[in-house]
């Protein structure tokens, strides 16, 4: 089976470094491109096409709400999994109708967010 090919959108530079090194050991998950900031996630993925962007909730600028709705309308077969340090039921709702079909906390095990990936990117 074809590794799931992801974009990872965080803006806090220590945990998506962190993030991009545990992607690099996993056999399931190609990190394609890592972004610090959601402006630039729709040229990048109307490029690399993945099967998954995972993107923070909490981004400078546009939040990931607004990326998500951006990417579901330029890009809309890719898969949206959000990765947050916390939620909302208000947020997740918004998060829900913009087309993110998985949110994970961040203090959860990798393997969670790595299944949550997988489950995306292979529905």
């Amino acid at each position: 089976m074809q590794p799931v090919r992801v974009v990872l959108v965080e803006d806090n530079d220590v945990f998506r470094d962190a993030l991009a090194l545990l992607f690099d050991l996993q056999e399931e998950v190609e990190l394609v491109a890592s972004l610090a900031d959601g402006s630039e996630a729709v040229g990048v993925c109307a490029k690399l096409a993945p099967d998954v962007v995972v993107l923070d909730y909490r981004l400078p600028g546009l939040d990931g709400v607004e990326v998500a709705r951006a990417l579901r309308y330029a890009c809309p077969g890719i898969a949206l999994v959000c990765l947050t340090a916390e939620i909302d039921e208000p947020a997740a709702s918004a998060l829900a109708e913009a087309g993110v079909t998985e949110c994970v906390l961040k203090d959860e095990p990798f393997e969670d967010i790595v299944a949550a990936i997988k489950r995306a990117g292979n529905p």
